[in-house]
């Protein structure tokens, strides 16, 4: 994956380094009918589907087609022709800066603690300037963030992974002031068979490049970064499922309103509704 260098590693990924990504093969997918990308889908729904994390083929078929402010990719790592893991991500142009959603990632056991998942965190900057400039402005600044459940102890899996991320140096939007929820991800059938949408809680954990040593955001950056999540799945979900009460950004810190950036493994009690 050209431009994939070191400097694009987070401060607690330097581990990574040691990593040579040319061992890999790295698989840039921008369509569903890239050869790749039906092996690639397939890790990920054995892993995020039955959870109803994961989006229908037809959902990112449409993801790949957002406008020209959007770019969704999914990326395959292989090495001597085995899966060795898959991430997918959605880089936004939001006025001057750029938003990248991490939507998914899977590592396969064997390469896990290699050092590989930190090279997996920094690729979608790759993808963040690469949009940046054709948008205009190739030094705008990044933020990447992402969604993750909170860990009330029925999974050990989301204490690895929060773990993971606060050892790389991500930080948590305190959801004592931030209570964010994530779409219905179900079929619409399956929304209205059950009586309409229910959107999950989930924290939100971000690395501001250049910034992540910054121990507290704005409200009106909160706002941006959600912003730029619900036009993500705005253009592709159903208008009055995106209209649910939990939904209204108007719930969200204020412009002005300082919002601490917390570890993301610190439990946490969620703003009363």
């Amino acid at each position: 994956m050209k431009n994939l260098t070191s400097d694009l590693l987070a401060p607690g990924d330097g581990r990574s380094a040691t990593l040579s990504v040319s061992d890999f093969v790295w698989t840039r997918i921008r369509g569903t009918d890239d050869p790749a990308f039906e092996r690639a889908y397939a890790v990920l729904w054995a892993e995020f589907g039955e959870a109803h994390e994961m989006e229908t083929r037809e959902v990112l078929a449409e993801r790949f087609r957002l406008g020209s402010r959007f770019r969704y990719e999914m990326l395959l790592v292989e090495k001597d022709g085995a899966v060795c893991a898959v991430r997918d991500h959605t880089a936004v142009w939001m006025d001057g800066s750029v938003v990248v959603h991490l939507s998914h990632v899977y590592v396969v056991p064997e390469q896990r603690r290699t050092g590989l998942a930190g090279w997996l965190r920094a690729a979608p900057i790759v993808t963040a300037r690469e949009l940046a400039a054709d948008c205009g402005d190739a030094k705008a600044d990044i933020t990447l963030v992402g969604e993750m459940e909170y860990d009330d102890g029925s999974d050990p899996r989301r204490a690895i992974r929060l773990a993971a991320y606060e050892k790389a140096g991500y930080r948590k939007i305190d959801p004592g002031e931030v209570d964010y929820h994530q779409p219905d991800f179900r079929t619409p059938s399956d929304i209205d068979a059950s009586g309409g949408p229910v959107p999950i809680p989930f924290q939100l954990i971000v690395r501001r490049v250049g910034r992540e040593m910054e121990s507290s955001i704005d409200g009106i950056e909160v706002r941006k970064l959600v912003a730029a999540l619900f036009a993500i799945y705005g253009a592709q979900f159903r208008v009055a499922d995106m209209q649910h009460a939990l939904l209204n950004t108007e719930r969200l810190p204020a412009p002005g309103k300082t919002v601490a950036l917390v570890a993301p493994t610190r439990p946490d009690t969620r703003r009363a509704l």
